[in-house]
């Protein structure tokens, strides 16, 4: 009986231990994002990082799939905004929102490869490559590993064309700081716009990019995650 007993201790522990084997790193576990366009069905997809068409020029590591990913907090949050402002005629187009620490670390990469300059004059050329760590513009860890950060625009839903904004997405200088001095009326209240909306739904700005806010209280504020992007 008591053999019976131990052979039985020593399966149920073994089995607690490859459970806890098999269970995925924390900043590997996707099970608590969702896919946008499941929750947010009308929003436009422009995935720069999966395309070649942005300051690296080349498609970025852990891009795997041209999707959105967002933390389900973050995405019903953003459902809200874009009812109101569907409501109002605009569509929101989004550029990105989860990003692995392994697209991080391909922008770490670029930024010390000083001789690669392919795309300066779409993106940065007013800012010498040198200086993007030392001006904010890369950093070693992005509020979007964290999974409730996105970079957005609006649309005319008219015309289906985007707002103007004063700066393209991903430009790398003043005209892109939420309190620079746009030169056209229409661009400032443009932004204002999109900011307004996004601060109503519990979204949170920054001050170097007007396309880009992060959910307040959100729910992985210390986890970097390493998933790739793909359809959930």
């Amino acid at each position: 009986m008591r053999k019976s007993f131990l052979l039985l201790v020593s399966a149920c522990l073994l089995m607690l231990s490859c459970q806890k084997q098999a269970a995925p790193a924390p900043e590997m576990d996707s099970s608590a994002f969702v896919n946008l366009t499941d929750v947010v069905p009308d929003v436009i997809l422009e995935i720069r990082y999966y395309s070649t068409y942005n300051f690296v020029g080349t498609r970025i590591d852990g891009y795997e799939q041209p999707v959105a990913l967002m933390t389900r907090q973050a995405a019903d949050s953003l459902k809200a905004v874009n009812d109101e402002l569907k409501a109002r005629g605009y569509r929101l187009k989004i550029w990105d929102a989860y990003r692995p620490q392994t697209a991080v670390n391909h922008f770490i990469r670029w930024a010390e490869n000083l001789s690669d300059t392919t795309m300066k004059k779409v993106f940065y050329p007013m800012v010498d490559k040198s200086v993007l760590f030392e001006q904010g513009y890369i950093y070693a860890r992005s509020s979007h590993s964290r999974g409730s950060t996105v970079d957005l625009t609006l649309i005319d839903a008219a015309t289906g064309k985007e707002l103007d904004m004063a700066s393209p997405f991903d430009w790398f200088g003043e005209e892109s700081h939420p309190d620079y001095r746009c030169k056209l009326y229409r661009q400032s209240e443009n932004r204002l716009i999109l900011r307004n909306a996004m601060l109503r739904h519990g979204f949170e700005p920054i001050d170097s990019e007007w396309w880009h806010f992060t959910l307040a209280g959100e729910p992985f504020p210390d986890t970097y995650f390493d998933f790739p992007v793909r359809q959930l």
